[in-house]
């Protein structure tokens, strides 16, 4: 994640009878113009990412041919780039501003376009890790602002009571993502969420990944977005997209029959609606997805034209977010929680997610 990174200060013995002196690196005299580096994608887009050689740099740019500056937005990941655009980039360190970059791509793709995918492939004979240039991980117990129960383990991780032996995430060799939760005892929980924040980001288009999700009393999948900006502005400023999140249907608090819903948050701005058609089972294998156009988000499934939920900018109260820069994509499976409520006797452990793909296509 090629973001602000703090000065080193060096502290030097004053041996002249003064004491320890803090002594900082002076500020650079010159800052030098962000790198704009891109890789191919799929069918002619491209992923962009920006880097400085100066120490201590933020990095701001435009998409609209604008001079950047310190209000512009902050560069927080490599961002996908499917239509013709002038991307401009300045770094900033103590005040000190590098000249402009610039970069324009010139891009003419038909709109229902594949441009990126995770296809979860796996052609070695064992269960692989998620593809660690796209997925990352939150990790621990802190409840995520939710008072869920789970421990979410990274790939890899051997921290108590993670296992590198049961991992939480992984690419089976039925080339689909696993997310597994697991109770390890009375009250001990593991699972996992990935999220591709710093490694892959995208503003607009339509994302949809084919899911199979388990059911049952406290289990809570979800896929979803957060703004690059999360880190500088917070929640829910940074905007969240729930593209899909369900809670144990069965349950009579829960309205007593299967669905899944698609929620919009920000400042002041809360938006949900539910899809619940007659026979839909969230354990059967469904499609989940979310059209991202300019002042307007809605959600389907199966279809783009099976819309269920449309959200605008001049319909919603609270302030609009999803107009301000790219999100990153996560996928989770909690544990309990405030909404679900926490397993009961009757809930199966292991459960999982199951993933085919998760596909983004121009729209």
């Amino acid at each position: 994640m090629l973001t602000a990174i703090g000065l080193l200060g060096a502290f030097l013995c004053g041996c002249g009878g003064g004491g320890n002196t803090a002594v900082s690196d002076p500020p650079p005299s010159t800052v030098a113009a962000p790198a704009i580096s891109a890789a191919a994608a799929q069918n002619g887009a491209q992923i962009v990412s920006l880097s400085d050689p100066t120490p201590g740099v933020t990095i701001y740019y435009t998409l609209d041919g604008l001079a950047p500056n310190s209000s512009s937005q902050k560069y927080g990941a490599p961002l996908l780039v499917d239509s013709s655009l002038t991307l401009k980039a300045v770094a900033l360190a103590a005040g000190t501003q590098s000249a402009v970059a610039s970069k324009s791509f010139s891009l003419d793709i038909p709109a229902g376009t594949l441009v990126w995918s995770d296809e979860f492939t796996n052609s070695t004979s064992t269960d692989a890790e998620p593809d660690p240039k796209t997925w990352g991980y939150d990790a621990g117990n802190s409840g995520f602002g939710n008072h869920e129960l789970e421990t979410y383990c990274a790939w890899g991780s051997a921290v108590s009571p993670c296992s590198t032996a049961s991992p939480n995430a992984y690419v089976g060799t039925d080339n689909v993502l696993h997310l597994v939760a697991r109770q390890l005892s009375s009250g001990v929980y593991t699972s996992a969420r990935l999220k591709s924040q710093g490694l892959f980001s995208f503003q607009y288009g339509r994302v949809e990944a084919r899911m199979k999700l388990p059911e049952g009393a406290g289990m809570w999948p979800a896929f979803w977005l957060l703004g690059n900006n999360i880190e500088t502005v917070g929640w829910p400023a940074s905007g969240e997209l729930d593209v899909m999140e369900h809670v144990d249907g069965s349950n009579p608090k829960n309205e007593g029959f299967d669905w899944v819903q698609g929620s919009i948050h920000g400042t002041g701005l809360n938006g949900g609606v539910q899809y619940h058609p007659t026979g839909f089972s969230a354990a059967d294998w469904h499609t989940y997805g979310l059209i991202w156009s300019k002042g307007t988000i809605e959600y389907y499934v199966d279809s783009p034209a099976n819309v269920y939920a449309t959200f605008t900018v001049a319909t919603q109260k609270g302030t609009w977010p999803f107009d301000d820069g790219p999100q990153f994509l996560l996928l989770n499976l909690a544990v309990g929680g405030d909404w679900p409520g926490p397993p009961d006797s009757t809930t199966v452990f292991p459960s999982e997610i199951l993933v085919d793909y998760v596909r983004l296509y121009t729209n």
